[in-house]
């Protein structure tokens, strides 16, 4: 059925904001602007901000094999809810997404279940082992959109750089979670001052950062893409940043939490702060701020990663890493960064929408005639308290529970159709 969205504020080409409003037909956009064609279901955007449905490039959705700690279902609902309409999945689940066969199980279950579209990665290592490297253009072929082992840095160069030059053969992407074993010295948060006063292990930021630089090295030689997941520390931005001067052909993300905290508000040895790769130093939040600003930071993931209240509930040591993320990235970095002047709205929009699209080839992330009709309606008055027994994910590991924020997604539409709803003037 043909929707028309009225009395709704878009950003024009100068970052203005501009009342307009939206004809979708066919699940793609057909009209901005117009009058409200006959037989049409009418949304009323009660002046609310619509922006491109959000795109991620960096999520963990645990199915199959973890569905404690979420499913498909579970984890596309709170992505919904976070105005997020196109995912791209890590291949760490059971099994792997490392053949064809295991590739359309996961496809399978992805068609079942998801409420936003979820986008597959395939393993760049069989069993994400980092030795037996898998047949990436056969993965391709068959809907994998990036390659990576995220959660796994591969310690094999010649296992890395013989997979980016078969990747270069095809144009396919090479996604790195970058983390030198051998420098991880069991740590579970940053080598800093924060893990002395707690009496806990720290790891040293060059462990990412090593393999960072021998990553673009490996790319430059391979002629390949590579996309560097949630970069954390001022020297990771320093080996990007020289690389892309070089002329590499390299990308890179943050995560809202890098870019919110440090390692000195890490209140007490509570999980709920452990990620991977850690908060680290105040100057070095201070260089992703810088990074993202001048484009050496392309864009914005969460790296959605849930796990169970009983994983998280002891300390940091034994604990598994990572924070959930979808329903309040949006939130969180409008109220931060774009109410107190940091950010425009504009650079945000484009770093959760436009820029992740463009990284991967993706024809999503923009509002245009004839484009997939992927929208985030917005409230940006809404103030309202994160309240992790309010989500839609089974994760509850954030470390932003009770925070205020404004800005809050109240409907997500995915190629036509809505996908999440709130009552417009819920207060």
């Amino acid at each position: 059925m043909m929707k028309y969205i009225q009395n709704i504020q878009m950003l024009n080409e100068q970052g203005e904001l501009v009342s307009t409003s939206i004809t979708i037909e066919n699940k793609v956009i057909a009209n901005i602007g117009g009058e409200q064609p006959d037989g049409a279901e009418v949304i009323d955007g009660n002046g609310c901000f619509v922006s491109p449905g959000f795109v991620d490039l960096h999520v963990h959705l645990r199915e199959p094999g973890f569905e404690h700690k979420e499913t498909i279902e579970t984890g596309t609902k709170s992505a919904a809810k976070g105005g997020f309409t196109t995912i791209c999945a890590m291949p760490n689940t059971k099994p792997v997404p490392d053949s064809i066969e295991n590739l359309n199980l996961i496809m399978g279950l992805i068609e079942e279940s998801a409420v936003v579209r979820v986008l597959p990665y395939g393993s760049l290592t069989v069993n994400e082992a980092g030795e037996k490297r898998t047949n990436i253009a056969e993965l391709k072929e068959h809907g994998a959109v990036a390659f990576s082992d995220d959660g796994i840095g591969i310690q094999l160069s010649s296992t890395m750089y013989e997979q980016m030059q078969d990747a270069a053969k095809i144009d396919a992407v090479v996604v790195a979670h970058c983390e030198d074993n051998s420098l991880i010295y069991d740590g579970v948060m940053h080598e800093g001052i924060r893990n002395k006063e707690l009496g806990l292990p720290g790891i040293p930021s060059i462990c990412e950062s090593v393999q960072i630089a021998r990553d673009v090295l490996l790319a430059e030689a391979a002629g390949a893409r590579y996309h560097v997941c949630h970069v954390s520390s001022k020297e990771s931005v320093r080996a990007v940043r020289d690389a892309k001067a070089a002329g590499i052909r390299v990308t890179a993300e943050v995560c809202p939490h890098h870019l919110l905290l440090e390692e000195m508000d890490i209140p007490s040895d509570d999980a709920n702060w452990k990620m991977n790769p850690p908060l680290r130093g105040k100057s070095d939040l201070d260089s992703l701020h810088q990074a993202l600003l001048d484009g050496t930071i392309d864009c914005i993931a969460t790296d959605h990663a849930p796990h169970t209240e009983e994983e998280k509930c002891c300390g940091m040591v034994g604990a598994p890493f990572g924070i959930v993320g979808f329903e309040t990235a949006f939130p969180l970095l409008y109220t931060n960064f774009v109410i107190t002047k940091k950010w425009t709205l504009k650079q945000l929009v484009d770093w959760m929408s436009v820029k992740p699209a463009e990284i991967f080839d993706l024809p999503y992330g923009k509002i245009e005639v004839g484009g997939s009709a992927d929208l985030t309606i917005i409230d940006l008055n809404k103030e309202q308290t994160i309240e992790i027994e309010k989500f839609e994910s089974k994760g509850r590991n954030t470390p932003f529970n009770g925070w205020k924020a404004k800005g809050w997604p109240i409907m997500t539409i995915c190629g036509g159709n809505v996908v999440y709803e709130e009552v417009i003037n819920e207060k």
